[in-house]
């Protein structure tokens, strides 16, 4: 197998867009830095943001698909962060100071019947990653063809909010290395389980609007509703698009 990294995002607001990267540098035991540093709890939420929390806690693209349509950018050294939308002003923000003039912003993207956005929360230590246990997320750039195929339409890998994206694998081959280490780039990881998907993936994130049924083709086609694997980082380094994928 010759596998290279096609693509890199994190998502500094968990569920309020992504943002592409060139190169980054992981440390063992945790999340991709700067990747959903800060999660939007909702009016409902049972959690006091001070630990890990499932991700029914917080305003996400299944519930609300126009959120899937938000574009990011992190100024690290101000820890602010710069949203755009295509119903919405641009607007940049410290989600650690200013929460409130960002769930102004938000506001009108939230439906009506859904519980609204009522704060920014930041656990110290790690992103609010949908795995219970710090991860990073590895996709197949393959996989995501095959569906598109499946579906009849070309899918944006935006639709499943993934850290890194692979060439060179063939379709769901790395649900062959759950158990396995791999090195990507300088750094060790170890595959740790698949990523099952929710309602999401069907919305455009061009649009917001929901336009696919992503998980009735891949309950059809696969039999399950997967989309590539949670990995642990085992040894920090540096990662860079181009990077090769190995096996150990």
């Amino acid at each position: 197998m010759t596998a290279r990294l096609a693509a890199i995002w994190r998502h500094p607001i968990k569920g309020h867009g992504a943002e592409a990267l060139e190169a980054v540098t992981l440390k063992a035991g945790q999340t991709m830095p700067w990747d959903r540093t800060w999660a939007v709890a909702h009016e409902v939420a049972k959690t006091d943001g001070q630990d890990w929390a499932p991700c029914a806690n917080f305003s996400r693209g299944a519930k609300a698909p126009k959120l899937m349509a938000i574009k990011a950018r992190l100024d690290e050294a101000r820890e602010t962060v710069t949203l755009t939308h295509p119903d919405r002003p641009d607007l940049t923000f410290s989600p650690d100071r200013e929460a409130a003039t960002f769930l102004d912003w938000v506001a009108p993207l939230m439906p009506a019947d859904r519980a609204a956005s009522a704060r920014v929360v930041r656990v110290p230590g790690r992103g609010m990653t949908d795995s219970p246990f710090p991860s990073v997320s590895i996709l197949g750039m393959s996989s995501l063809r095959a569906l598109s195929d499946a579906a009849g339409r070309d899918l944006s890998p935006l639709r499943f909010r993934g850290n890194f994206w692979v060439e060179g694998t063939a379709p769901f081959e790395e649900f062959d290395w759950i158990g396995r280490r791999l090195r990507l780039g300088e750094a060790e990881l170890e595959v740790r389980e698949r990523i099952g998907r929710c309602k999401a993936t069907m919305t455009n994130p061009d649009t917001g609007t929901i336009d696919t049924d992503t998980l009735g083709v891949l309950q059809d086609q696969w039999g399950h509703t997967d989309l590539g694997v949670y990995a642990v980082v085992v040894a920090p380094g540096r990662v860079a698009l181009t990077d090769t994928l190995e096996l150990l």
